[in-house]
């Protein structure tokens, strides 16, 4: 016969895990996939404030004629996902148009860390963001090219180089249709802010 284990009386049972919750930020231009990546994995009915997108916004905010866009995100993307049993994230999608910029600085407050996506077929809309993130944030941030139709246009070493990315910026490829792909991402991001955030340990000798 197999008897149940039971708590131990003089201890009582254990205690609920306590959660913990990271924002995260994904950022990137205009069209790049951002709405889509956190509608992939958001637990939650993501927030989206999308607007249709009228024929004078498309002389501001042009995009190529195979792209099919039709809405596009005036304040934010909103979602949650629990990646494991003690640790939730919230990830806000910034707008990428330049008109609402001034926004990002608002949506990276309290980040823990960020991912800059981009689309190799408009490389040129991606570099605001790469900036934004190395010069005027303090956020952590990996990049990650948006494989469109599962097709990798450009070698990441190549991608590397045109975006003049420093070797220690995480660079990474994903499907932002795919959850798992953007689960991933979205773990590798959490990694660099590890590292990147990381003390010397106690003890350490250190170099004067």
């Amino acid at each position: 016969m197999v008897y149940g284990s039971s708590p131990d009386p003089r201890t009582g049972p254990l205690p609920p895990r306590s959660v913990e919750s990271a924002k995260i930020v994904v950022a990137g231009g205009f069209g790049v996939g951002k709405t889509t990546l956190v509608g992939a994995i958001s637990e939650i009915p993501p927030v989206n404030t999308e607007a249709w997108m009228t024929q004078a916004a498309r002389t501001i905010d042009p995009l190529g004629e195979a792209d099919g866009k039709t809405t596009t995100t005036v304040a934010m993307d909103f979602g949650r996902i629990t990646l494991a049993p003690d640790l939730v994230l919230y990830l806000f999608g910034t707008p990428g148009q330049p008109r609402f910029w001034p926004m990002w600085d608002d949506l990276c407050r309290g980040a823990s860390g960020a991912v800059v996506l981009v689309d190799t077929r408009r490389l040129d809309v991606s570099f605001p963001a790469v900036n934004y993130f190395e010069n005027d944030s303090d956020v952590p941030f990996i990049v990650a090219v948006n494989l469109f139709d599962g097709i990798s246009t450009h070698p990441l070493p190549a991608v590397r180089e045109a975006l003049r990315l420093p070797p220690e910026i995480p660079l990474t490829s994903c499907d932002a249709r795919d959850r798992g792909s953007v689960a991933r991402v979205l773990t590798e991001a959490l990694a660099h802010t590890m590292r990147a955030t990381a003390g010397p340990r106690p003890g350490a000798l250190t170099t004067p």
